[in-house]
């Protein structure tokens, strides 16, 4: 069984970090690239709501004793295998999974204005990771 105070935590990280990246994704393009510190910003929220994502994936993985997933996409990919997580969100969620490989490891190839386009279109995705979770586990 899931410890939902450990959900609770996690998943209010996450929607702080997703407050400070909306403001990010009012900005122009221009001037978002234009200054280090927002892309930067934008660099780190991103990546720790994603390092956030994948905590809550394993603990409820191992906590509902789902598998051994071999690898943080697996463990996405077991969520939607379960239902907790939409079938038409597991692309974007296995995407967002390695994004955050690259920002970690090869994050001399991470393009600013790939940083931008997440902005602009993929925040809405960690809100339904959020959501899925809270109906299944805590509401």
């Amino acid at each position: 069984m899931v410890d939902k105070d450990i959900l609770q935590r996690k998943l209010t990280f996450i929607d702080l970090k997703l407050r400070n990246l909306e403001t990010l994704r009012l900005m122009e393009r221009q001037e978002f690239l234009a200054n280090f510190q927002f892309v930067d910003a934008a660099k780190y929220n991103l990546q720790v709501c994603i390092e956030a994502l994948i905590d809550i994936s394993n603990h409820v993985v191992a906590r509902e004793r789902w598998g051994i997933p071999g690898t943080s996409v697996d463990v996405v990919k077991l969520l939607v295998k379960h239902g907790v997580l939409n079938k038409d969100k597991e692309l974007s969620l296995v995407q967002m999974v390695k994004f955050r490989n690259r920002i970690v490891h090869l994050y001399q190839e991470v393009d600013d204005n790939e940083i931008y386009r997440i902005l602009q279109e993929n925040l809405d995705d960690i809100r339904g990771f959020i959501q899925g979770v809270m109906a299944t586990f805590i509401e």
